[in-house]
């Protein structure tokens, strides 16, 4: 017995696998337009499987491709006296008809297949589908149309329809279908989505889309897919604050416990959209309370959102900056200074130290993080690596070099041993220790992280030039002092220092080396338009040197986010990645270009 079973299901998979041999060369002889060849094979399979109408509809293929008419409408008419219920082989007939441009004919075999239709479902879909392959739009939708009737279901071929009136380029009805499907209890929305996230691309589809939509949660309040797909829209359209209104309704009416609320306030946070961000993580920790998993996350996030408000050049009033500060003291009062609450330690202590002005407080916040005994080793050396960068700017030198060099020798075959020992040789620039520096960038110039291999490059080359110009090392000796004032926010003195250097060495080749220094100060200290005349000024008068690149993106990028004027930074970035296609800047130049332009990235 269990031989025979063997034997069997050998001689089933056999002929499985021999099926699918003559079928992939009968294609390949199509394709190949050995149309001879294949017709022989297709005419083989059709006559081994009878359930399926592909084999025949490429048989009749090859024999139109031969100029075999005759025998072509030998076969579909021995076809179809032996299925009389395959009425999609009249519209073979028909399209058979037309490449002998006996179109009248043709329509007739056309409207017989509607004729003789009947009430099955799979032979309905199988004509309408038979009509659309051939272009046949109109019939197609008289087909699916007609099998509603026959079948006393108006909701029935609802996909089908859309689909054709999609291929006809009719939107309106296309979307009018879809969301028929959509009506139905339980249907899912994703298919749907899938569709129209390749279909509605211009404004005013999206608006016909959400008057669509407005209409069925008027007349289907109880219908929870229209709201879903709204947001949705919303969603594809970048709207985030109407998305979480929609999101939001949702969650309330159906006593959800946030996770779209939640998904919803992370996607608009990568977007950049930080204040509707803040509305829905705030949503989560009023509405849902302590119990919500997403609690201590919303919280932390809320923070988060506000931080990078700030960092994107959001200006705060002393009362915001105040209240900002009281709410991360409220949460890790809260929470408390550990390795659970380590990530948003270091982040405020970002904020006291770049945006409050207190890097004591910021020190005495990492200080008593690093103590906790439950960090874990990477952790422990970011939190030092933020140490030695405030200690920096308090200018405790010595501290700020025996941190870095900690990091670097407890991870030297690291990204984060990398960044430590990279900082240490800026540190050694910054005090005029100029060979150990360079020797340094040199070893970094194969570090495993390209930014830093990069950066080590132009820190190494910039080093080189300077100190060989001259018999001193003076002038770059200034620079690098007030460079590090700048890091400091010493930012008056420091343009004081670049000053000078102007007036004692004004034949020097720092020159756009001073401007570049002078525009990120501008920039950080809110003077805009001075920024914008520095870096200009580096791109007219000095575009073959190191700092013209950086000068063509940071200035289009400060047209993209804080100057408004969006065709200038696209001219800038598209002559960033034309001029300085060697640059590393030139892919992500490329790419914010191709965004401003509205292309789907």
């Amino acid at each position: 017995m269990k031989k025979s079973l063997g034997l069997l299901v050998y001689l089933i998979f056999f002929s499985f696998s021999l099926l699918a041999q003559e079928s992939s060369l009968a294609n390949q002889y199509y394709r190949d337009g050995e149309y001879e060849k294949a017709s022989q094979l297709y005419k083989k399979l059709a006559e081994k499987n009878t359930n399926s109408d592909y084999y025949f509809d490429q048989y009749i293929k090859t024999l139109i491709a031969l100029e075999a008419y005759e025998d072509a409408e030998k076969s579909i008419k021995s076809q179809i006296k032996k299925y009389p219920k395959k009425v999609q082989l009249y519209v073979t007939y028909g399209a058979l008809l037309e490449q002998q441009n006996d179109y009248e004919k043709a329509d007739k075999q056309y409207i017989k297949a509607i004729n003789n239709l009947s009430a099955d479902a799979s032979i309905i879909s199988r004509l309408g589908n038979a009509y659309s392959s051939n272009l046949k739009y109109d019939l197609a939708i008289q087909a699916f149309e007609k099998g509603r009737k026959l079948l006393n279901d108006d909701k029935l071929f609802s996909n089908n329809l859309a689909n054709v009136y999609r291929l006809k380029g009719n939107k309106e009805k296309m979307l009018e279908y879809y969301l028929d499907v959509v009506s139905e209890p339980g249907s899912k929305i994703s298919s749907i989505q899938s569709n129209l996230h390749r279909e509605i691309k211009t404004e005013e589809e999206f608006t016909l889309l959400k008057t669509a939509l407005f209409t069925r949660i008027q007349n289907f309040p109880d219908n929870p897919n229209f709201p879903e797909l709204l947001a949705w829209t919303y969603i594809q359209s970048k709207d985030y604050a109407k998305a979480f209104k929609q999101v939001r309704s949702i969650d309330r009416k159906m006593n959800e416990n946030g996770t779209r609320v939640y998904q919803l306030a992370a996607l608009a946070e990568d977007d950049d959209d930080y204040n509707t961000a803040i509305d829905a993580y705030n949503f989560l920790v009023e509405d849902k309370g302590p119990g919500s998993s997403y609690y201590v996350n919303a919280k932390r996030s809320v923070l988060r959102c506000k931080r990078k408000l700030i960092m994107q050049d959001y200006q705060l009033t002393p009362d915001e900056l105040t209240s900002l500060d009281t709410e991360y003291k409220v949460f890790l009062d809260e929470f408390g200074i550990n390795s659970a609450t380590a990530k948003m330690t270091q982040e405020y202590a970002e904020f006291v130290a770049l945006y409050a002005n207190d890097i004591h407080r910021a020190i005495e916040l990492l200080n008593i993080l690093i103590k906790n005994r439950g960090l874990k080793k990477d952790i422990l050396s970011s939190v030092k690596i933020d140490l030695a960068d405030y200690y920096l700017i308090d200018n405790n030198i010595w501290e700020a070099t025996l941190l870095y060099s900690q990091v670097d020798k407890d991870h030297q075959e690291e990204y984060i041993g990398e960044l430590a020992r990279f900082k240490n040789a800026k540190f050694s620039y910054f005090t005029g220790d100029f060979e150990w520096a360079q020797a340094q960038f040199d070893i970094l110039k194969t570090a495993t992280s390209r930014l830093i291999s990069n950066d080590a490059i132009d820190m190494s080359v910039f080093i080189m030039d300077n100190l060989g110009l001259d018999t001193t090392a003076v002038p770059l000796s200034m620079f690098a002092g007030a460079e590090l004032q700048a890091y400091q926010h010493k930012y008056k003195a420091a343009l004081n220092k670049l000053d000078s250097i102007l007036i004692v060495f004004p034949e020097h080749g720092l020159k756009d080396d001073i401007l570049y220094t002078q525009a990120a100060i501008f920039k950080d200290t809110k003077k805009y338009d001075a920024a914008v005349k520095a870096y200009q000024e580096i791109i007219d008068n000095y575009p073959e040197e190191i700092r013209a690149d950086n000068a063509l993106y940071n200035l289009a990028q400060m047209y993209e986010t804080v100057i408004p004027d969006l065709e200038k930074a696209k001219s800038l970035y598209e002559k960033l990645f034309i001029d300085y296609s060697n640059s590393t800047l030139a892919v992500e130049a490329r790419k914010r270009y191709r965004v401003l332009r509205g292309d789907e990235i």
